[in-house]
């Protein structure tokens, strides 16, 4: 029997794959049944719920926090994705470059990712203090502002501001990432398309960005998914403050379910947030299985 499953090439992938399958199952697959469950229940906190249905959801359409959570989270994951992406870019092109000190300046932009969440979050929430702000302090010294800027007591000046949290957070992930895609781009290819008279700009987008695409499907996938669901970063900077200007589904689904004690409702804001997810990792699926991406070729 082990004999056969040793040359069955299926029998010996399958066996490989089950302690990882069996892992999903239990971290994943589970959590995500029993929250779609409590999503149509009326579960409280110390009390089994009974059966709803729809009711969770249909309170959830009506509510004016919920949409207005809806509308951070897309605002919030738009544009600190845009930036993402375009400043990963910028530094992956220069990191590209035979620079001085190329390999300490690698190691330096991993910092922002390598650091923990948490203590990045305290450090914003220190350096936005209304009172002890060092941006404040420093364009007060320099004669910009007269009075220190309410970072996170106006809605709009929070909602940008836990955005820059998330997008210095965030480019070295991007950076790295196609930095590593730019890397595996032949030579060859700006040679030959200098010979032909290309300039610079027409190299990056005929040359580079058809090149790295595949690259950037997958790591804007990854950091669309991360900073959709982003948790840490707002619960610890704002709690969802000013006049729940900067909730997402996440933190609004945790104040509903624990805070809150309202299980159900929380569940199934939870589970609200699953086809916004779906459709970007779909997109991005869908995406790459393009040949023209995958061969440089167009499809036939």
């Amino acid at each position: 029997m082990i004999q056969r499953i040793q040359n069955s090439r299926n029998a010996l992938g399958f066996m490989f794959m089950l302690p990882a399958a069996l892992l999903l199952l239990v971290f994943l697959t589970y959590p995500l049944g029993l929250g779609t469950w409590l999503g149509f229940t009326d579960t409280k906190v110390g009390r089994a719920g009974e059966w709803i249905g729809l009711e969770n959801y249909e309170f959830l359409w009506g509510d004016a926090v919920t949409r207005l959570a809806l509308f951070n989270t897309l605002f919030y994951t738009a544009v600190a994705s845009v930036f993402k992406f375009l400043l990963g870019l910028w530094l992956a092109l220069l990191l590209n470059k035979n620079i001085r000190f190329k390999t300490f300046f690698r190691a330096v932009i991993l910092l922002p990712y390598i650091v923990p969440t948490a203590l990045s979050a305290i450090a914003f929430w220190w350096i936005y203090d209304s009172q002890f702000s060092i941006i404040s302090w420093a364009l007060v010294k320099m004669g910009l502002i007269d009075t220190y800027i309410d970072f996170l007591g106006s809605p709009w000046n929070a909602r940008i501001a836990v955005i820059i949290a998330n997008v210095w957070r965030g480019v070295p992930f991007v950076a790295i990432t196609l930095l590593a895609g730019l890397q595996t781009i032949s030579p060859s290819y700006y040679e030959a398309s200098a010979i032909d008279g290309a300039t610079p700009w027409q190299q990056f987008r005929h040359v580079t960005m058809p090149l790295l695409t595949p690259i950037i499907a997958v790591v804007m996938t990854f950091s669309v998914l991360f900073t959709f669901t982003d948790f840490q970063l707002i619960y610890v900077i704002t709690r969802g403050g000013p006049l729940n200007a900067t909730h997402l589904m996440a933190t609004l689904s945790f104040q509903r379910a624990i805070s809150g004690g309202a299980l159900g409702e929380g569940a199934a804001i939870a589970i609200a947030m699953v086809p916004f997810l779906l459709a970007c990792v779909m997109f991005s699926f869908f995406g790459l299985q393009r040949r023209a991406w995958q061969q440089g070729g167009s499809d036939k």
